[in-house]
């Protein structure tokens, strides 16, 4: 009777274990469907925008301040479309910041960097960033290397 209970303690303890793996994973890959509170969205226009994926950070400063919402293509200009959406906390964004793609480490996940401008006007909702810099494609420049091009 004494190792049927001690199966079933050890058998709980890695569900519980399981358990706050799964939520764990989930927090970090920003998958949980907990609400996000007020946000407000702007969008850029990139060259290139690298691996970009929706629910990607953007960043000021090193801190998150938002989410990727949706890449996509426009059909004019075909010119990547990042829509971003900020948390209504950060309310003042400079109209003349820079939309910067960066990478976390060498090769690492790609994310949107908001290098702050000195534009006394804000960024609102459904603005555009005016300057922004493409993502940094690492095969072409190690191409370009090795040929001296």
């Amino acid at each position: 009777m004494h190792q049927r209970g001690v199966e079933i303690l050890v058998g709980g303890f890695v569900a519980l274990a399981a358990a706050a793996l799964i939520f764990l994973g989930l927090q970090v890959s920003g998958l949980t469907a907990a609400e996000r509170g007020e946000t407000y969205t702007v969008y850029a226009e990139f060259n290139d925008a690298g691996s970009l994926r929706q629910r990607g950070r953007v960043s000021m400063s090193g801190v998150t301040v938002g989410r990727i919402r949706d890449v996509t293509l426009d059909p004019d200009s075909y010119r990547a479309i990042v829509a971003m959406e900020i948390d209504a906390s950060v309310d003042r964004i400079a109209a003349d910041s820079t939309a910067v793609i960066r990478t976390s480490g060498l090769l690492g996940e790609q994310y949107i960097d908001i290098s702050l401008g000195g534009d006394l006007d804000s960024l609102a909702d459904g603005d555009f960033f005016y300057d922004t810099q493409s993502a940094m494609n690492l095969e072409q420049l190690i191409s370009n290397f090795a040929t001296g091009m």
